[in-house]
């Protein structure tokens, strides 16, 4: 059983095979009344529960920060104010249920969702379909929204950090104003705040990024050079905060979020700034990462990431060959799944692991 908890209402489900097996139930989350928000929580799981066609093994959820999500206790929260001082939410659904628990962030469960079933399969299968020997194993997930989420999955574990808090990819600096986080650059927020002061109007009359984005493309009426500098300033932004990240990550980037249907109009910037150097100068500037990146969602880029550079070389000393990719290599795209679909199938592909593994669940186990 599963649960996608906004800041208004909160949206219940169950998988089994990483499929749905029920319709979606949907309560109002009371995010200002811890009583009756945990009662709305504990009321979606029961209706779920009767609705499942077999006895549900687990319960696996997104749940807001900050937390310390291996014991299922839920901090201070910001769209959920009635959770103050730490909440067990964790021991206290296992207790209800007799089922084990498991919480972790959002952008975790996109991470982790698109690396078992989405982004990672899908780049690794073109690899293997072209007769490639490369194969990525470790991806950085995005999330471009209300905020700029993140989360880390290495060999198929999800990274959580020893305080839960790994992936936070919204505290490194703003390229452009390193007063401020990277997330006042790259959000909803930022992309109407940079059309309204190139537009040269009040905030308040910026519309949402989704007009936006058809200003830019010229499918709405408004300042359409305004509109592609909005973008083109996010994709800059993310691109920096990205380059830092793959520095240490070095695995490939999915883009999810609300934010990610205007991929044309930003991840051209965002590549080009993961590419660029430090000084102004190719000839004198030093890369900013080892690795060449492709935007992946360019059809003449997909295909020059799919080939490679593959060659034969010579063993010192024996006359044998071996294989080898000249190409050092990382890739960008977007969410195969949709970001929602991601967080879900995250959720239930880290129950299943867990469990499988006998990894740990919130409390003592049932």
């Amino acid at each position: 059983m599963t649960l996608d908890a906004g800041g208004t209402s909160f949206r219940f489900s169950a998988l089994s095979g990483s499929r749905a097996v029920t319709p979606v139930v949907t309560m109002p989350s009371h995010g200002d009344d811890l009583g009756l928000c945990l009662a709305n929580i504990v009321k979606g799981f029961e209706e779920i529960r009767e609705a499942c066609p077999a006895r549900p093994a687990a319960i696996s959820f997104a749940f807001p920060a900050p937390a310390d999500y291996p014991c299922g206790i839920i901090g201070d929260l910001y769209n959920l104010p009635g959770f103050r001082g730490g909440v067990a939410l964790g021991p206290m659904l296992q207790e209800k249920f007799q089922v084990p628990v498991f919480i972790n962030n959002d952008g975790d469960l996109f991470a982790y969702g698109e690396a078992s079933c989405g982004f990672l399969p899908y780049v690794n299968g073109l690899l293997e379909a072209a007769g490639s020997p490369k194969r990525y194993r470790n991806l950085l997930g995005v999330t471009l929204g209300t905020g700029f989420g993140g989360g880390i999955v290495r060999n198929g574990d999800l990274f959580l950090g020893d305080n839960s808090m790994a992936g936070e990819i919204w505290q490194l600096r703003n390229k452009l104003d390193p007063g401020v986080s990277v997330e006042e650059g790259a959000s909803i927020r930022a992309v109407r705040r940079v059309y309204a002061e190139e537009a040269g109007i009040a905030m308040a009359q910026a519309p949402d990024p989704r007009v936006i984005a058809q200003i830019a493309t010229g499918d709405a009426p408004g300042h359409r050079a305004a509109a592609l500098e909005a973008y083109r300033r996010m994709g800059e932004v993310v691109g920096d905060a990205l380059a830092t990240a793959l520095a240490l990550v070095d695995g490939l980037v999915v883009v999810g979020g609300g934010l990610s249907n205007a991929h044309r109009l930003f991840l051209p910037a965002v590549v080009r700034e993961l590419n660029g150097t430090y000084a102004p100068s190719e000839r004198t500037g030093r890369r900013r990462l080892e690795t060449e990146v492709f935007n992946l969602e360019d059809a003449d880029e997909l295909a020059r990431f799919v080939s490679g550079s593959p060659c034969q070389v010579t063993v010192p000393l024996s006359g044998a060959t071996v294989r080898y990719d000249r190409l050092s290599r990382l890739g960008v795209g977007v969410t195969r799944l949709g970001t929602s679909q991601a967080i879900a199938l995250g959720a239930y592909a880290f129950a299943v692991r867990a469990m499988s593994q006998g990894g740990h669940c919130v409390g003592p186990a049932p």
